[in-house]
């Protein structure tokens, strides 16, 4: 009989390589936040994916960048830990941004950790396939890749070979997670993410940057539905004004989309209640951190 194998395959890349949006093509539900916009994942994100008698335990990290802020090295210090405990390493490339500061600076991190990675060139849809070619053979030259994989995250063309390869990969051993568990995040926190995925989409600039989203409330109610009341934390009164919106709009828009997101998700009917909050710590706040999964005082980060 056929043995058993379960790993951890790690998902870095810089920002807004598309980890995301291969993480949830890859587990086909919607656990990662996805927006046009860099720097969206904050925090590391389990998917766990069956394949053939493999469990595989992808890790979505935080874009790995410069950090300058506190928010940002905890974000990066947990992209970088996401890395070293993983039994494989993927790194995404966005095969049309080529090889950037943030991906030189991932390549660097794993070649001072004599670390070996599978390189996933995303977005070939957008691609020319003679630029394509041209980016392998220049990546190829960096020692580091075991194999190569051309793929889109979102039409999921070559997700499946690469699905086949990371399965084989795997080490012998017993399944650590239930067969029909798709993550470890807790609820509070996925719907927390959802809330902020709207904000993403429907606010503009900064603000999204400057504001967090915590679930105070969970209810569950008797006809199967949940009552989920939640606070939109930012820094100033005028950020305040914005996602309130003029005659409460914009909140009434992002609460009734992140509603209908998590109606989905969850597959029952969810009473959604958003307030908004001014807390200009909020950054500098533990609390925070610890609602976002993230460490107050990261070491300093590198594999």
């Amino acid at each position: 009989m056929e043995e058993t194998r379960c790993g951890y395959v790690a998902l870095v890349g810089a920002p807004n390589a598309g980890k995301s949006t291969l993480m949830n093509r890859i587990v086909g539900a919607k656990l990662s936040i996805v927006s046009p916009k860099v720097q969206t994942t904050r925090s590391r994100v389990l998917g766990i994916l069956i394949e053939g008698m493999s469990q595989i335990i992808f890790v979505d990290t935080p874009g790995i960048f410069e950090p300058k802020k506190r928010l940002e090295r905890a974000m990066v210090a947990a992209a970088w830990a996401g890395a070293q405990d993983a039994d494989k390493v993927v790194l995404l490339v966005d095969a049309g941004r080529r090889i950037d500061e943030d991906t030189r600076r991932i390549i660097d991190g794993l070649k001072g950790a004599r670390r070996q990675a599978v390189l996933a060139l995303n977005k070939i849809d957008l691609v020319d396939p003679k630029k394509l070619l041209g980016l392998t053979e220049e990546l190829s030259k960096e020692g580091i890749f075991e194999r190569v994989f051309m793929i889109s995250g979102l039409t999921g063309s070559g997700v499946d070979d690469l699905k086949d390869y990371l399965a084989v990969a795997m080490p012998e051993g017993p399944w650590l997670f239930p067969e029909d568990q798709l993550t470890d995040i807790p609820q509070r926190l996925l719907a927390s993410e959802v809330t902020r995925e709207q904000m993403f989409l429907q606010l503009h600039d900064e603000l999204p940057y400057a504001s967090t989203v915590e679930t105070e409330g969970w209810e569950e109610k008797s006809d199967g539905s949940a009552r989920i009341t939640q606070v939109i934390y930012v820094r100033r009164d005028t950020q305040k004004a914005i996602v309130l919106g003029h005659g409460g709009q914009q909140i009434k828009k992002i609460g009734a989309r992140a509603r209908l997101e998590l109606e989905k998700l969850l597959e029952r009917r969810i009473h959604l209640f958003l307030f908004v909050k001014v807390r200009e710590d909020w950054p500098e706040d533990r609390e925070r951190y610890e609602a976002m999964g993230l460490e107050f005082n990261p070491k300093d980060s590198g594999v």
